[in-house]
Formats: structure tokens, C-alpha cells, sequence
């Protein structure tokens, strides 16, 4: 029989067994006796027989198929960090058979996404992305049993009613803020995203944190939140470079922000770091990356965590969660600091 093409049909017809027998021994399904199932495994084998996605999908009640929900707001959702994310998230679906199901939606068509999705079965699971500190997805999503992970967390204090994947956000850039102050800087500004996002906040109360446990003011003017774009990252630090009483250290919410400001500061004639001294957050943004380049010697001194990485993890969890919807998975990533040639202790330390 391993001469010709092997199907469900000849291999049911083959151990005289029904065509649904024999796709629930292969699929695993428990009403099946182990002593069938092994017979069916063997015959399986011994012909060669590799049953289609499609037929396995629909044998298990699975669709192997993951969604991810893009809000299309005001804030870009769709920039080269989730192109990253997407990327290693991607690469982990293929690897286990699975495919992925993109949909950009208008902010007030979202909520019915998920319940269309939900309710004509079209995914196994969903990603959150852009976790808000006001999440109304969560409850939705738990309303729904659509099994989820969240990239990031929202704004609750204990977590403790879903999964999700997040990086030390605060912790990371109270370290990249003590550092600047370890140097001798009390001028220090902030140049971070939204705000209304959970990871942007986080990274704030990791920059007052750092700044109250040294005892120094935390100016108003010296901090700055949008989009976490190249554009906004200039016009905010031409903004802070150009005051009466410029801040001598700048900490970047993001490696785009910190590449408008070290475009401004060059602009200004503004030397790094003999004049002004700057750190970033590093998402390691697969497009900044030369072929050959050493990622170990970055031209920014920055708080690494990889958001390819970060994709791949996420991806791995939600399968386990299709398998396991009743587990729950919280995972909290800890970025590397890299101390690199833009920072330097301040020419003024008052």
C-alpha cells in the first residue's frame, strides 16, 4: 500500500474500522482504547499516512488559527515594535502548525471583533495588545471563553485573573535613572509614550521613583508623553534643549524617541555626552541591527529587552493556554542595562 496515495478512507478501509475511529485514535480524542489507538498509529506509520491540517483542525474542534485585534485610534499600534513582536510571534505559530489571523479595526468596532470571532469559532485564542490602565477587554474576553494572553498588563494591582507576558517596565527605567544619577545629574527629563498605556506609566513611576529615592525635584516641564515616534522624540527634546534651564540628562521611553532626540541635539549643535547625556529604552528593533553589527556595543546607553523575543514567549504561552485554558501564565521579562558613550557626568552640577 506504500506505493500509493494514502488517505483516511483507504487507511480506514485497510484496519476495517470507521473513517472517524480512525481521525479521533490519530487526533488523541479519550473514547478512543489505547489498544486502537496504537493499531491505527502503527497502520498510520507503516503507510506513510500524513493527515491534513485542515482535517486534524476540524477533527479536534480546532482551527489552529490565532488572532490578533489591532485597535486603529489615535495611537499607532501598528509601528516597527509590533512589526517586531509580530515577527517573533509568527515564527513560533509556524513551528507548531498554527496560523494567524490579523485584524485592524476602527476602536468603537473592537469589542464586536472579538464577539464575532467568538461566536463563529474563526481562532483558537487572541492576543491583547496595548493594554490600557482602564481594560474593558478582560472582562469581554472571560465573558466569551476566548482563551487570551495579554502583551503587557492592565491597570489592576494583583493580576491575578489573567495571563500575560510583560517586561520589568518601571524596574527597568528606575535603574536607567539611577544611573544618570549615580553620574551627578538632577536635571534629568523624560521623554516617555502614552501614558494612558500600562507600559508607559510603569516606566514613569520607574523615573519618579528613582528621582524621589535621590531626593530631587521631578519638574513638570521636563517631562513629555506621546506617541512613541522619531518625530515626537524631536520636537520634545528641541523643546527641553531650548529652555532657560535645560535639563542636562534626558531618559527616552524608546529607541524611535531617542533617535528624534539625538537628531535635535545634533541639529542644535549639542554634543553627546560632553553636553547633554542620554539613555533609552531598547526594544533591540530588528531594523536598527547592520549585518555583523555587535549588539553588545549600542551607541546609546540603553535598558534592553528584546520585543522579537518578547513575540516568540507570548506565542508559546497562548498555545499552552489553547491546550490548557484553565492555566493561568504570567511571565515578567528583566531587561539587560548596557552602559554605552552617551552618557557622562554633567558639566554643571547644580
Amino acid at each position: 500500500m506504500s506505493g500509493n496515495a494514502v488517505n483516511l478512507k483507504s487507511l480506514s478501509r485497510q484496519l476495517g474500522l470507521s473513517q472517524t475511529t480512525v481521525s479521533r485514535a490519530l487526533n488523541g480524542f479519550p473514547e478512543v482504547s489505547e489498544r486502537t489507538r496504537r493499531r491505527v498509529q502503527k497502520a498510520a506509520q507503516d503507510a506513510n499516512y500524513r493527515p491534513s491540517a485542515i482535517a486534524s483542525s476540524l477533527a479536534a474542534g480546532r482551527t489552529r488559527v490565532i488572532g490578533h485585534v489591532i485597535p486603529m485610534a489615535q495611537h499607532r499600534m501598528i509601528n516597527p515594535h509590533f512589526s517586531d513582536f509580530l515577527a517573533g510571534a509568527s515564527e513560533a505559530y509556524a513551528s507548531a502548525g498554527y496560523d494567524m489571523l490579523l485584524r485592524a479595526v476602527p476602536l468603537d468596532e473592537e469589542e464586536d471583533v472579538y464577539r464575532d470571532l467568538a461566536r463563529q469559532h474563526r481562532v483558537d485564542a487572541v492576543v491583547v495588545h496595548g493594554p490600557k490602565l482602564e481594560e474593558p477587554r478582560i472582562d469581554l474576553l472571560q465573558k466569551l471563553g476566548l482563551p487570551f494572553v495579554v502583551h503587557g498588563r492592565c491597570g489592576d494591582a494583583e493580576h491575578k485573573s489573567y495571563s500575560f507576558l510583560d517586561v520589568d517596565n518601571q524596574g527597568a527605567m528606575e535603574v536607567a535613572t539611577r544611573h544618570l544619577i549615580e553620574l551627578g545629574h538632577r536635571k534629568i527629563a523624560l521623554v516617555n509614550g502614552l501614558e494612558t498605556m500600562r507600559f508607559a506609566a510603569d516606566r514613569r513611576s520607574g523615573f519618579t521613583a528613582a528621582m524621589e529615592k535621590a531626593g530631587y525635584d521631578i519638574r513638570t516641564d521636563y517631562m513629555h508623553s506621546a506617541d512613541m515616534t522619531e518625530p515626537f522624540g524631536h520636537s520634545a527634546t528641541r523643546e527641553l534643549i531650548t529652555m532657560d534651564e535645560p535639563p542636562t540628562a534626558v531618559v527616552y521611553g524608546s529607541m524611535l524617541m531617542a533617535m528624534g532626540g539625538m537628531r535635535a541635539a545634533a541639529n542644535a549643535g549639542i554634543k553627546l555626552p560632553d553636553d547633554l547625556s542620554m539613555v533609552t529604552y531598547d526594544d533591540a528593533l530588528s531594523f536598527l541591527e547592520a549585518e555583523g553589527a555587535e549588539r553588545d556595543d549600542p551607541f546609546l546607553t540603553v535598558v534592553r529587552s528584546s520585543i522579537q523575543e518578547a513575540g516568540g514567549k507570548l506565542a508559546h504561552m497562548l498555545m499552552e493556554k489553547i491546550e490548557h485554558p484553565d492555566r493561568l501564565l504570567q511571565q515578567v521579562m528583566q531587561p539587560d542595562f548596557i552602559n554605552a558613550a552617551s552618557t557622562a557626568s554633567p558639566r554643571d552640577n547644580a
